[in-house]
């Protein structure tokens, strides 16, 4: 009985001796997009550095942003300029929605997806669990 108690006692101690986890369990993480004002438009910084991470073609999230925003937007260099004054928050609201919407799985949560059109209609495709949900 002793022999429980003190490994039981010693494995307290080892675990209260572990470093705080300080990372998520979540491989993929939002990214915020940098903005910055310039006369009366505003720029993103880091656009191209976000569709790398949503694995998404530029053209179909601008068309999506500039829906959404009612604005006009250009792409030039690595920046995206966007021709009017927007809160760098209902940017990112748009943005994470447009994610929500045509990048995470509805089913598994997970960022591994692509869309693909399937007897006219846009649908996505899970890679990681296969599910297909139709996109707006």
């Amino acid at each position: 009985m002793t022999d429980k108690f003190n490994y039981e006692k010693m494995l307290d101690s080892a675990y209260e001796q572990l470093p705080k986890r300080t990372a998520t369990d979540e491989r993929f993480e939002l990214p915020i997009l940098d903005t910055f004002p310039q006369g009366s438009k505003t720029i993103v910084k880091n656009f191209d550095t976000a569709l790398e991470k949503i694995r998404r073609k530029k053209e179909e999230v601008i068309k999506y942003l500039s829906r959404e925003l009612a604005i006009p937007i250009s792409h030039d260099g690595s920046r995206l300029t966007l021709n009017g004054k927007i809160n760098s928050r209902l940017l990112n609201e748009k943005f994470s929605d447009y994610v929500n919407s045509h990048v995470l799985c509805k089913e598994c949560k997970k960022p591994d997806t692509n869309i693909i059109e399937e007897h006219g209609v846009k649908v996505l495709r899970c890679e990681a669990c296969g599910a297909k949900s139709p996109v707006r």
